[in-house]
């Protein structure tokens, strides 16, 4: 009995690993939909409305669209004409726009941008947050380094990521983790630290043989 109860146990457990993932993302990606769907509303009524295109595969086409034109902005700004609009489109938005500044730069932290330091730009620490002499370390992103030596530092909570703490150490309380990914470490802060062990072990020196 205790067999198949351990059997019919696992089994399920082993579904539902299977199953959930892909559940949680079919309904992300509904909700994403969403509220781009909402967003880009106008747009779809005047495609169904002039076009062949409707209901779906209009919203499919003007989402496809948008981000189209977000990456010919993006060929736009790396050429000299393109930073110079940009500059002043920034500027002029900064002095015009309450809240555009506080809005770009919370954006720039997050993903980084060109020249600038961001949570996704990493890189992955260990972190000790309450000194150097104390053996509790965290998982950190590096978001700013500063010209004494010190670290600003990122902690995010499982299993919720984008939500955490902002912590400023001293050099000697932060060992930066070159061979760890920010993605490999945000995936071990969604699992609730399931699988970190190998991402916290220094990275294996190649030997080499030494031949007389």
């Amino acid at each position: 009995m205790t067999r198949i109860k351990a059997f019919v146990t696992l089994t399920l457990l082993g579904g539902l690993a299977v199953v959930l993932p892909i559940a949680i993302f079919i309904l992300l990606f509904q909700w994403l939909f969403g509220q781009i769907s909402e967003l880009v509303a106008p747009v779809t009524q005047w495609m169904e409305a002039h076009t062949q295109f409707k209901d779906t595969f209009a919203q499919l086409l003007v989402i496809a669209l948008i981000l189209a034109v977000c990456f010919l902005i993006g060929l736009l700004v790396k050429t000299s004409v393109g930073r110079w609009v940009h500059r002043h489109v920034d500027h002029w938005l900064g002095k015009l726009a309450p809240g555009y500044n506080t809005i770009k730069d919370l954006v720039l932290q997050f993903i980084g941008g060109a020249g600038s330091e961001g949570v996704l730009s990493g890189p992955v620490a260990r972190a000790k947050i309450h000194g150097v002499d104390n053996p509790l370390s965290v998982t950190a992103i590096v978001t700013s380094q500063h010209e004494n030596g010190d670290y600003t530092v990122y902690v995010p909570t499982a299993p919720v990521p984008t939500s955490g703490f902002v912590y400023h150490l001293p050099a000697d309380c932060v060992e930066i983790l070159p061979h760890v990914t920010v993605e490999a470490a945000m995936k071990s802060i969604v699992a609730c630290g399931s699988g970190s062990g190998p991402l916290l072990q220094p990275p294996r020196l190649e030997s080499t043989d030494e031949t007389a």
